[in-house]
């Protein structure tokens, strides 16, 4: 099983911008603990950041012919400016 895992407009800043209200980790460690985890599940996972919506609809809009069984959404600033 093949998941994409979409992360919006703001999130490659995880771990930089204001660390005491969201965390300190980097969104590289959170896609390397989602692909740990997805091995052991058995999933191949492949995570894509883009701070534009166009982008990330584009994404959506191929996943399937790319052979992605689903998509997880992290929204990130999408929750708020989109």
């Amino acid at each position: 099983m093949n998941l994409l895992v979409l992360h919006g407009p703001n999130l490659n800043r995880l771990g930089q911008r204001e660390p005491e209200i969201y965390g300190t980790w980097t969104l590289e460690e959170v896609d390397a603990s989602l692909k740990h985890l997805g091995v052991e599940l058995e999933v191949n996972v492949d995570a894509h950041q883009s701070n534009h919506e166009g982008d990330l609809i584009d994404r959506i809009h191929t996943a399937q012919n790319d052979g992605f069984s689903g998509i997880v959404i992290n929204p990130g600033g999408l929750t708020h400016t989109s």
